[in-house]
């Protein structure tokens, strides 16, 4: 009986001990869904307050031409005056709220099709672009550069927001990268690819110092009359991280003309020729045609055969694709490396 009596006594401390505790497991996952409720409504407060304080925030921006610029709110709807701002746009991701672009935008899509399927809006050519295109998109940020003073000059006097990237060497145009990604709210996106650019710029500079020779350069720009480069232009700085020197580094200008005796003296090991600047065919016509002007048969590049072709696109325009130009040109100079 004494035993029968204590197992039931036993029972009933057990029973009592789970009714206890889910009673006591209810009461504090009550305060624990209250907890949550409590968090989720300062969470709420939170991003309304956010909310409310960006309605009133100034973003002051400063371009490359030292022009400042404050924004109450990111863009939604941008222009895209050069080839190479829609570049960054897209690269950075704030593509998405480009709404026009030139006739010369061509890269990472299509954008003529874009256009004839009613996608995107044309502004017309770089040097002049359309005003009434431009007007008619509504944008609240315009990106222009180089050489567009008067347009830019237009733009601000109608009220338009403008920012002019115009860069000078490789690490002005990965600042412009920056400076897009600030202005479209990708501050991320541009970060991190800016630390990637970085890298590969990094990684040919490394393999660069295993050369044995430094190779003269000549890179042209246009023919007849000629152009080519001089100490100022970021192509001159491309082909000293590729590990060649270019024979117009004592040159201090961006782009010159010099003369094809000029040239033929100075006696480059490796000739570089553009492909696009929308010539077709290329406005120097052929290797057998280059080979053929008058005395440039005496340079070492033409006796060895060492002219080279490379896309216009990505050695001209001041975008994250410069980086692509310079392990090209890396590959190009010191094939004995690659």
């Amino acid at each position: 009986m004494n035993a029968k009596y204590g197992t039931y006594i036993t029972t009933v401390i057990a029973i009592f001990s789970i009714i206890s505790a889910v009673y006591v497991y209810a009461y504090y996952e009550g305060q624990i869904a209250d907890m949550r409720s409590t968090i989720s409504g300062l969470q709420n407060d939170i991003a309304n307050l956010q909310s409310e304080l960006y309605k009133y925030r100034n973003l002051t921006l400063v371009d490359d031409r030292g022009y400042v610029l404050n924004l109450t709110s990111y863009p939604n709807r941008i222009v895209s005056l050069a080839p190479s701002n829609t570049e960054i746009l897209f690269a950075v991701g704030a593509g998405d709220r480009v709404v026009g672009v030139t006739n010369y935008c061509n890269y990472p899509y299509n954008f003529s099709a874009w256009v004839e399927a009613g996608n995107m809006t044309s502004v017309g050519d770089y040097w002049n672009p359309n005003m009434e295109a431009i007007v008619a998109v509504n944008p609240d940020l315009i990106f222009a550069a180089f050489a567009q003073e008067e347009v830019v000059n237009t733009l601000r006097g109608m009220g338009y927001k403008v920012l002019v990237l115009d860069p000078d060497n490789i690490d002005d145009i990965l600042k412009d990268i920056v400076l897009v990604g600030r202005a479209t709210n990708k501050d991320i996106e541009a970060g991190i690819l800016v630390n990637s650019l970085r890298q590969r710029i990094d990684a040919v500079v490394k393999k660069i110092a295993d050369a044995t020779s430094s190779p003269k350069v000549y890179y042209e720009v246009w023919y007849d009359p000629i152009w080519s480069v001089g100490s100022e232009s970021w192509e001159n700085e491309l082909i000293e991280k590729a590990g060649g020197i270019n024979i117009f580094a004592d040159q201090n200008l961006n782009y010159f003309m010099p003369s094809s005796e000029a040239i033929i003296e100075r006696n480059p090991d490796v000739m570089i020729f553009p492909l696009g600047h929308g010539a077709e065919p290329p406005f120097w016509g052929s290797f057998d045609q280059v080979k053929a002007r008058p005395g440039w048969d005496m340079i070492s590049a033409v006796q060895n055969d060492r002219l080279y072709t490379i896309d216009a696109d990505i050695i001209a325009r001041p975008g994250p694709r410069i980086v692509d130009a310079l392990e090209i040109l890396a590959q190009i100079i010191h094939p004995e490396l690659y």
